[in-house]
């Protein structure tokens, strides 16, 4: 439908219509209005996964490797087709707007969301966003680019101003955004953060100057989550939609705004026809064209699987012997112990509004001991625990009072303690965004608990409010959980607080009861139960590791963070994993000179002990099926052909920049474009590991590059590389600018483009590269355009910023 036929079903509605459209109708949905054909619009998040209107175990969705591994592919394709999986998956739940991707960079390795984004290059950012909005909008599911704009720290980010200069907000963090309209994006979400000190729903030359007017976008731009505070300001500086609803500073107060003359009717038709359009892109208008038919195919996890193991990056394999450890043959082992904390309980996911419930979840224990096969003796050692809080309640141990069935009891209570509904659930980890019965005053979960062993039995909530907690014939406990950080609404579900309760028990079971109170007018509830059994203690967790490493033939120590480490709503303090796990992987590699690391984590981490292990495999958060990819890519299923988006220190002190924290409520991007691997360039520190990064399992090398300039200023590039290793291998060849050039002055190289390619062994393959011209331009601040400047450019072809293989040199024209 074209916006003339647009404008007509606009003229239908009344000024209080069309006001009421663009404030939410609830937490995940927009109104609906019979009258011109437009249908209730369901949202969801989010960037891993599409989690659905409710939070909830009974509905679950797939869970994607998370966004850092997908950016770790350097692969639009497999980007594009896990974005066409999250759009089928989007269908399916009947959801039309989908909260994904966050394209902020990794600024600083401590950033809370750092595994939710995809990279510290805007490039790769842009090439892999693009990729993936355009995958999703294939299934007629709109994408949103979030968040706008200098969102890339979680400490008081509903408060912090971002001051950027001209050239750094255009050259480096506008570029992802820049991207993502280009390959049209239908929605850009605006952050909580202030830019240049003007918050960003209210920031006019950010959202109406620079994107809709300069960059053309014409999707909706919606607000975060209660970012909105304002009504007239935030309305005339662009913001097209308030989320959540009903409640919210628009509404009665907009519409007053209107009649008073402080908003033009004009700018909300404006606001109206881009949510038709998007409503009618996503076919909830009646008259659309019809879309095409898509729904989440029968071989969605052998999907995921696949992309998971490709992402994954092998940082280094040495020889442990005649050859280097990895792939692991599963054929020259007969004895393989299994050890670290992650191992039986992987991170699928990071924490925060990016999660998602999924069907299952594969631990890398249970894959493994598959790929090896019953001639393999797998001894599985936990060595540490890394968890905060104590193990939720689960099906294998929690029964309904009322039926006996496996699972947890919940009933809405009104004040009077009378039940208003009631539903059995399977998990003890409890989210409610509404949709409660009305007149709920409070939560009550009962369930009986298996007890196996005798002894010392903790129990615990977990979240924020006013708790009522039964155990057994204990007397009842009145419990308040209050935040312990800022005023992010978030705590209560990334970060809850715990009470802890211990109790001595008998083998047999016991019933728990907790009830929590609900606010009438904030019908909002996030919460856990919790169970811990008497178990070893540390040193003989520790101790029993190390000493199952010592009698088998390889070991495989999994270690990592957590989704209480990694989350929205705050940033980590140090880059250390969590717990003794160090001190554990150099223990096993002490014990064993065949140890092989798996690094289970979204976001950057010391690794002290790298020089001690032969064979380091990072494997993110990735995902449902991450327990396959794992084993997938240690046995050689699947090269595990990723690439680091990001890179990886020695220590947290040599990141270029480490602090997240505001300075008198506002961080100052000082450093420019000099963060990354430019930061590390410009200051001389050799990282760990370099951004590009990666072994493979072949070893290739590049034997010619030619570079022409075309008629549109773009450069195109041929590289000529061989595989000279013994397997059919991907290579991804980077192309970086030189520093000190005629754009760049003194500063270090940076990204500009990349390609890949399969070769066979000793097959020679050429990768075409085109570097658009718009990437060699630079912001001209004083004359306000991008410029490029006459003069020599020396391109340099690589396996990552700090392996050089060949140069070229082109001559640009300028502009």
């Amino acid at each position: 439908m074209d916006d003339k036929a647009l404008a007509v079903l606009l003229g239908r509605l009344t000024l209080e219509q069309k006001v009421a459209l663009l404030t939410g109708e609830d937490f995940w949905s927009l109104r609906a209005v019979p009258e011109i054909g437009l249908r209730k619009i369901l949202v969801s998040d989010g960037p891993a996964g599409v989690r659905g209107t409710t939070w909830d175990e009974r509905y679950p969705s797939l869970l994607f490797p998370n966004p850092t591994a997908l950016a770790a592919t350097w692969d639009p394709g497999q980007v594009r087709r896990a974005g066409a999986l999250m759009g089928a998956q989007a269908r399916d739940k009947g959801v039309a707007w989908h909260l994904a991707p966050n394209v902020n960079l990794h600024r600083s390795p401590l950033g809370g969301r750092h595994f939710e984004c995809y990279s510290e290059d805007p490039v790769l950012t842009a090439v892999v966003a693009a990729a993936f909005v355009d995958g999703v909008q294939s299934a007629g599911v709109a994408s949103t680019a979030k968040h706008y704009i200098g969102n890339e720290s979680e400490t008081d980010r509903m408060t912090y101003d971002a001051e950027i200069d001209a050239e750094t907000l255009r050259e480096v963090y506008l570029v992802p955004f820049d991207a993502v309209v280009r390959a049209g994006a239908w929605s850009v979400m605006a952050a909580y953060n202030s830019v240049d000190g003007v918050t960003m729903t209210e920031n006019e030359p950010l959202i109406t100057g620079i994107l809709k007017d300069t960059l053309g976008f014409d999707g909706v731009a919606v607000s975060d989550w209660f970012a909105t505070r304002s009504a007239a300001a935030s309305a005339n500086a662009g913001l097209d939609v308030v989320m959540p609803g009903p409640q919210g500073p628009w509404g009665e107060a907009l519409a007053a705004a209107v009649g008073k003359g402080e908003v033009a009717e004009t700018v909300i038709d404006d606001k109206v026809l881009r949510l038709l359009r998007l409503a009618d892109r996503t076919g909830f208008l009646d008259g659309a064209d019809p879309l095409p038919p898509v729904t989440t195919p029968d071989d969605a996890a052998a999907q995921l699987r696949d992309i998971a193991a490709r992402a994954m990056v092998v940082l280094r394999n040495e020889n442990a012997g005649e050859e280097p450890l990895l792939p692991l043959n599963p054929h020259s082992v007969s004895r393989v112990a299994i050890i670290g904390p992650n191992a039986e309980r992987l991170t699928a996911q990071g924490g925060g509004s990016a999660h998602v419930n999924p069907p299952h979840i594969i631990s890398p224990l249970t894959a493994l001991t598959e790929a090896l096969g019953s001639m393999v003796t797998v001894e599985h050692a936990e060595g540490v625990v890394t968890q905060r809080l104590l193990p939720l309640l689960t099906p294998r141990t929690a029964t309904d009072p009322d039926t006996g069935h496996a699972g947890l009891r919940v009933d809405f209570i009104d004040p009077a303690g009378d039940v208003l509904g009631s539903e059995v659930r399977q998990t003890s980890r409890f989210v409610f965004l509404g949709g409660l019965p009305a007149g709920t005053a409070g939560i009550r979960v009962r369930t009986d608990v298996a007890v196996a062993d005798p002894g010392n039995h903790q129990f615990s909530v977990s979240g924020l409010g006013s708790f009522r907690l039964v155990i057994g014939d204990n007397a009842p406990m009145k419990i308040t959980l209050s935040p312990t950080g800022g005023a992010d609404p978030t705590e209560g579900l990334v970060k809850p607080p715990e009470h802890r309760v211990e109790v001595e028990l008998d083998p047999g079971t016991v019933r728990i009861e907790a009830v929590v109170q609900v606010d009438e007018n904030l019908p909002v509830a996030m919460f856990g139960l919790h169970h811990g059994a008497p178990g070893p203690e540390a040193d003989e967790l520790f101790e029993a590791a190390v000493a199952a490493a010592r009698a088998a033939d390889v070991a495989i120590v999994i270690v990592g963070t957590t989704d209480e480490v990694e989350s929205e709503g705050f940033d980590r303090t140090d880059l250390k994993l969590p717990g003794r796990q160090d001190d554990l992987v150099a223990a096993v590699a002490q014990a064993n000179p065949r140890t092989i690391v798996v690094v289970n984590a979204g976001a950057p981490v010391e690794m002290p002990w790298r020089a001690l292990t032969p064979a380091v495999l990072w494997a993110w958060f990735p995902g449902q099926e991450g327990g396959y990819a794992i084993a997938d890519a240690l046995t050689g299923a699947v090269e595990p052909g990723g690439r680091l988006p990001t890179t990886f220190p020695k220590t947290a002190a040599d990141a270029p920049v480490l602090t997240t924290r505001p300075v008198d409520g506002k961080i100052v991007y000082a450093e420019g474009s000099m963060f990354g691997y430019r930061g590390y360039a410009k200051a001389d520190i050799v990282p760990a590991f370099p951004f590009g990064h990666g072994l493979g399992y072949t070893t290739w090398e590049y034997e010619d590059i030619t570079a022409a300039v075309t008629a549109a200023g773009d450069v195109e590039l041929a590289v000529r590389v061989r595989n000279t290793g013994a397997r059919i291998g991907r290579e991804v060849v980077q192309i970086y600018l030189a520093g000190g050039d005629a754009d760049q002055a003194c500063d270090p190289r940076r990204l500009v483009a990349f390609g890949s390619t399969l070769a066979a062994p000793n097959e020679i393959a050429t990768v075409p590269i085109t570097i658009p011209v718009r990437v060699l331009a630079r912001w001209d601040r004083e004359l306000g355009v991008w410029r490029v400047r006459a003069g020599v450019r020396e391109l340099i072809a690589a396996r990552s910023a700090w392996d050089e293989r060949l140069r070229t040199r082109v001559e640009m024209t300028g502009s």
